[in-house]
């Protein structure tokens, strides 16, 4: 064994308290420090060259101190607002340290413990959104990848009505296909592209009055003039201003048409754990796939989402996975046979810790929190008259502009004037350049709320 890596194993017990005195020290300073640090006046000249032998952990843990942990952002912090960004709960953060230890790739039944903590996980995690068991579901890396393997599975269903199987014929076998949409994230069109449907499949369809979320009745129009089976994409939660199809609504157009629906409910999904907000959800179990994102608003590290669907059959057609060291197809297929991925780090466990640590109803306190801060952000931003709302506050994003001259130069000037206390993100709405301020961090409470507030304002004066 070289001879660094058997001291480091000799000594690993010291060094593993160093790194937690390492870890505790950033999230000490998280409420503290900028949120996004100012770009250094002498920033690394590039990348250093690979040491011919190394210094050891110790050494390690002294060169990303100096190096990178001053550049990083607090996006494990409570006033990190941009993207829909959560943090990592003390039980997440202790799950996710196990999930390295213990080092799994929970994809088989040779070695099955894996599998069944995460379909555990999974269990409670239908439950808590409401999903009958009706629906299976597998941990995948994002909401990209949720979407990607819900729209695969919607592929196979278009050639199961048609009589062909792209997952073994391709998918030219299907003809034209035509994927409707109100409002969908990127990553839709960005599935489509990897499945070989194509960006242009997707048909937008027209969104209600001064609204993202689809019109119910445009959508029975475009359907009608679609020859064969479709694709429908709901939207439970948009990027901008979080609104939420009618599900209910799109679900009874299967009565007259035929599509297979899925829902991006990446984050919208939570608003299922609060009582005065699960009339939003309302109907999400009639989708045939459901995408929700973990690492936002259930607050585990990244990478982590979940993917459901009603039809694992199609799900397995589409990823099985045939080699004599694998664990075979089955009425109950591993998990090998469900997604892309050969290799399935043990997400599930950060997830199982935090579901574990503080229930149903620890989560649904985060959620509402942080709905109330989104409310109180708001308001803040309606009473200061350098900015305006470009939306009501439905649930966790605000969505913003400078009341005048909002141009894209002046709005980034202004986000970085702020970013050492609130980060947000940019974004168009209704093609006015704006602003998003997300809450899903389970650290986040009124006061960074003022916090995050007053730094905008500054920044609005300072910039004006």
């Amino acid at each position: 064994m070289d001879r660094t890596l058997a001291t480091d194993l000799a000594r690993l017990p010291d060094l593993l308290e160093a790194t937690r005195r390492t870890a505790a020290g950033a999230l000490a300073a998280l409420d503290a420090g900028p949120v996004v640090p100012r770009p250094s006046a002498s920033p690394p000249r590039g990348p250093e060259p690979l040491p011919p032998h190394g210094s050891g952990t110790d050494a390690a843990l002294t060169a990303f101190a100096e190096r990178w942990a001053p550049r990083l952002s607090a996006s494990a912090g409570p006033r990190y607002l941009g993207f829909v960004t959560g943090g990592a709960t003390p039980a997440a953060l202790a799950g996710d340290w196990l999930t390295s230890v213990h080092d799994q790739n929970s994809n088989s039944a040779l070695d099955g413990a894996g599998q069944d903590l995460e379909r555990e996980t999974v269990t409670w995690l239908r439950d808590l959104f409401g999903l009958s068991d009706a629906h299976t579901g597998t941990f995948v890396s994002g909401a990209t990848m949720s979407n990607t393997t819900g729209l695969a599975i919607a592929r196979e269903w278009l050639g199961e009505r048609l009589g062909v199987s792209p997952s073994e014929d391709g998918a030219a076998a299907l003809g034209p296909v035509r994927v409707l949409s109100g409002a969908p994230h990127s990553s839709i069109a960005k599935a489509l592209s990897v499945l070989g449907l194509g960006r242009r499949s997707l048909v937008p369809v027209p969104t209600l009055p001064g609204r993202e979320a689809v019109d119910p009745a445009a959508l029975d129009r475009a359907l009608a003039d679609t020859p064969g089976p479709a694709v429908v994409v709901a939207n439970a939660g948009t990027v901008n201003t979080v609104d939420f199809d009618d599900l209910r609504a799109v679900a009874a157009l299967r009565e007259r048409h035929t599509f297979w629906l899925h829902t991006d409910a990446a984050f919208g999904a939570f608003a299922a754990l609060s009582p005065d907000h699960a009339h939003l959800a309302a109907g999400l179990d009639a989708s045939d796939s459901v995408c929700v994102d973990l690492h936002k608003w259930l607050n585990v590290p990244y990478d982590s989402a979940v993917q459901f669907t009603r039809r694992q059959d199609l799900q397995a057609r589409v990823f099985q996975n045939a080699a004599a060291y694998l664990g075979p197809l089955g009425e109950r297929p591993d998990l090998v046979h469900l997604t892309p991925e050969n290799s399935h780090r043990l997400r599930a466990l950060a997830a199982w810790f935090t579901l574990r640590a503080y229930g149903r109803e620890g989560h649904r306190e985060i959620v509402e929190r942080d709905i109330a801060c989104a409310k109180a952000l708001g308001a803040a931003l309606e009473q200061d008259p350098a900015f305006r709302l470009l939306a009501p506050v439905r649930l966790n994003v605000v969505c913003f502009t400078l009341a005048e001259d909002p141009t894209p130069a002046r709005l980034a000037a202004l986000r970085e004037a702020a970013q050492e206390e609130v980060f947000v993100t940019p974004t168009v709405y209704a093609g006015t350049p704006a602003l998003r301020a997300a809450f899903s961090n389970w650290r986040t409470t009124q006061a960074d709320v003022r916090r995050a507030a007053q730094a905008l304002s500054t920044a609005a004066k300072g910039t004006a």
